[in-house]
């Protein structure tokens, strides 16, 4: 069996296990909890079979004319782009759904983190942009700004999985919560796709081998997605803390942050401690006055 042969059966797989999740996830209603999560399936279950017939095209195995042969080859190279950057502006809104629906049973931390969140995403597309070599010209700058996007989605989903992972049990967050294998799941494929670039950065005899590995891990997490999916997912438990716990405090904290038209008055007592004892020496030294004087007299 050829390379080219398993990894057309491969793609078919990935094609297949993304619409049974997309199926899946409309049919469970969970594209109305994760809409943007809903977005991206149904953008690469779309996606995949036009890319699929250009790349047909562009091999010539649909049509033996020049003409042809170019007309797919722009038209995949666009299409291709297109959906790349499409795609990671749909992870970061995928982020911020996940880190709304671990943080629920804290309303302050979450709406609070959502705007730190957003503003974070927003500094990191600048620098990522603004610090980008830029080594292609012309329409070909689409693939620098598409890869360091991605690179910067894929830090964010890093992050974004290291902190689930090191506040589950403050957040009663189950391992088997669909958020939590959201962020498992692209947490793994960002880390799939940095090994895979140093590999093949460092070995380009590498290229075939690394690539079976990282179709292999796109299949294992569509694989984990799916079972997510599929599986009665846990009643989240109440998130029960003392009042005088730090976590209860940061999120009455963070409610109270960004109310505007509240007053608050602040009513200073008649006699302050410092202006008391200023009036106790005072009396005392008139006191002594008095009696020296009468003593005199």
């Amino acid at each position: 069996m050829s390379s080219q042969l398993v990894m057309s059966m491969m793609g078919a797989m990935e094609f297949l296990l993304s619409a049974t999740l997309g199926f899946m996830f409309w049919k469970k209603g969970l594209h109305r909890r994760f809409p943007a999560m809903g977005a991206y399936l149904a953008l690469r279950v779309a996606s995949t079979p036009l890319l699929s017939i250009l790349l047909l095209g562009q091999m010539g195995q649909l049509s033996t004319s020049k003409e042809v042969h170019d007309m797919c080859t722009f038209a995949y190279f666009i299409l291709y782009y297109a959906v790349y950057i499409a795609s990671a502006v749909l992870l970061f809104f995928i982020c911020m759904e996940v880190f709304r629906s671990a943080l629920s049973a804290l309303p302050g931390l979450a709406k609070f983190g959502i705007v730190i969140f957003r503003w974070t995403v927003l500094a990191s597309a600048i620098v990522t942009l603004s610090s980008m070599s830029f080594v292609h010209k012309g329409l070909m700058v689409i693939t620098d700004i598409a890869y360091g996007l991605m690179r910067s989605v894929s830090i964010l989903e890093l992050c974004l999985l290291a902190f689930l992972c090191l506040s589950m049990n403050a957040l009663r967050l189950s391992v088997r919560d669909l958020s939590f294998g959201i962020a498992l799941g692209f947490g793994l494929m960002s880390a799939n796709d940095f090994v895979a670039a140093s590999f093949i950065s460092h070995s380009a005899s590498m290229t075939g081998p690394l690539q079976f590995v990282y179709q292999s891990l796109v299949l294992v997490v569509l694989g984990t997605w799916v079972t997510y999916a599929s599986l009665p997912e846990p009643v989240r438990k109440p998130l029960l803390v003392p009042v005088n716990s730090t976590i209860y405090r940061w999120n009455e904290i963070a409610s109270a942050l960004g109310h505007t038209g509240t007053q608050v008055a602040v009513q200073q007592p008649a006699n302050s401690f410092f202006l008391t004892d200023v009036e106790n020496v005072v009396d005392r030294v008139l006191s002594r006055n008095l009696k020296n004087r009468e003593s005199e007299t």
